[in-house]
């Protein structure tokens, strides 16, 4: 933790770089909150919410894998008998992109092959241990559209080799995301029209209903392998049709219900 006073955290937030911010706030000095010193600064991570003037901070981004049965078959699984996987992306692999703007999304290194995949991104606003999934939902905070970047040879060529995959999935900026809005204003999705779009191509159209694992159950089975708390964010899977992208290809992707998401790969 750092000698953040959230008056500066907000400040930052708001002068923030439209589309090119990757969420990030560093300490000005390397002193903890309880009076510890480090030899350097860390950033955090935050994201803003619709209609307030706080920032939800990132403790942790958790993805689950193949979770529209389409898209499982598409990647050679077989979605009737795999049980749900997670991985994680760095807390600064956020890139926040503003309503009403096109972010520019760096091509990033080692890639030949760098795919989307959009998603809905539900933020904790508490957490435990062993959540049932009927009570599951009342530990969701807020609600945003995130895309799921992936350097798509590196992860294959990992898999191949039975290898963890860390390397095409959790790397600097590769999980855009749109502003946080407040489930109790737009209540749960459980269903209703994912999509995205390339160049004003239409590529990835599902509904959320179409999940594999819903958010409630992801919730109660990521609580079973780690002790979930206020915020964590998940990446609840993309449908099928994920492609790739090419430096001055523009991404827009959105979930009925929530403001469209937009990146140009620069």
């Amino acid at each position: 933790m750092k000698d953040i006073t959230r008056r500066n955290a907000l400040q930052t937030a708001a002068t923030m770089t439209v589309g090119a911010a990757v969420g990030t706030i560093t300490a000005s000095c390397a002193t903890t909150a309880t009076g510890m010193k480090t030899p350097f600064a860390v950033s955090d991570t935050y994201i803003p919410i619709v209609g307030s003037d706080m920032v939800y901070p990132v403790r942790r981004i958790y993805c689950i894998g193949r979770n529209y049965r389409a898209h499982s078959i598409e990647m050679g699984s077989n979605p009737d008998r795999e049980p749900p996987f997670f991985f994680q992306k760095p807390t600064d692999a956020i890139q926040n992109v503003a309503i009403g703007t096109v972010g520019e999304h760096p091509y990033p290194t080692l890639t030949k092959n760098y795919h989307y995949e959009v998603e809905l991104v539900a933020a904790l606003s508490k957490g435990g241990r062993n959540i049932p999934v009927e009570s599951a939902l009342q530990h969701v905070y807020a609600y945003a559209v995130g895309l799921d970047m992936t350097r798509r040879d590196l992860q294959r060529a990992m898999g191949d080799e039975k290898k963890p995959w860390e390397i095409g999935k959790s790397f600097d900026r590769s999980a855009p995301i749109g502003p946080l809005h407040l489930a109790d204003k737009t209540g749960h999705f459980t269903k209703g029209g994912i999509w995205l779009k390339v160049n004003g191509q239409s590529k990835q159209n599902a509904n959320l209903s179409q999940m594999i694992w819903s958010v409630a159950e992801q919730i109660s089975r990521l609580s079973q392998a780690f002790e979930l708390q206020a915020g964590d964010i998940i990446y609840s899977g993309t449908p099928e049709n994920v492609g790739p992208v090419v430096r001055g290809d523009t991404i827009e992707c959105g979930i009925e219900g929530l403001p469209n998401l937009s990146v140009k790969i620069v």
